[in-house]
This record gives C-alpha cells, sequence and structure tokens, in this order.
C-alpha cells in the first residue's frame, strides 16, 4: 500500500507520524500522477480524495472516491475478492 498526495513531502512527513501509518506516503506535488489517474483538480494541483485497488497485473479492480476513500473498508473488500480470485 502507498499513499500519493499533492503535498510536499514535509507536510506528508507530518501526517504520516500524526496518523501512525505503516505505510509510505509520496508526494505528487506536480500532480503527475494524480493527472493519470484522473483526480487532479489542476485549477488548485490538489489530488481529489481517492483509493484505487490495483492488482498484481497492474489492472485497476476497485475505486472509491470522496469520503468513502478515508474509510478503508471499500478497499479492504475488493482486496479480499482479488485475492479469491
Amino acid at each position: 500500500m502507498l499513499g500519493i498526495s499533492t503535498d510536499f513531502t514535509p507536510t506528508l512527513s507530518h501526517w504520516a507520524k500524526e496518523l501512525n501509518l505503516s505505510y509510505p506516503l509520496l508526494s505528487d506535488k506536480k500532480g503527475e500522477v494524480s493527472k493519470l489517474y484522473g483526480v487532479l483538480n489542476a485549477d488548485v494541483m490538489v489530488a481529489n480524495r481517492t483509493t484505487f485497488v490495483i492488482d498484481i497485473d497492474g489492472r485497476i479492480q476497485h475505486i472509491e472516491e470522496g469520503s468513502a476513500a478515508i474509510d478503508s473498508t471499500g478497499a479492504e473488500t475488493a482486496c479480499k475478492r482479488i485475492r479469491k480470485k
């Protein structure tokens, strides 16, 4: 699992510590990854909150958007379905 944000690296370090995250947060300050995934709001250079579950072959299997992306339940369920295939 990776977290990708348009925030600066120091901001991401702060959030990782405060939230006690067990996975890395990567900075996409230029918005390149966010743009590729279609979630960049280019007017303000902020990505819309989105969770993508990507399988071992690189295919997107599940997408959670907005406030649903904060709750990991949907992504966890999608991962369980992928494992059963």
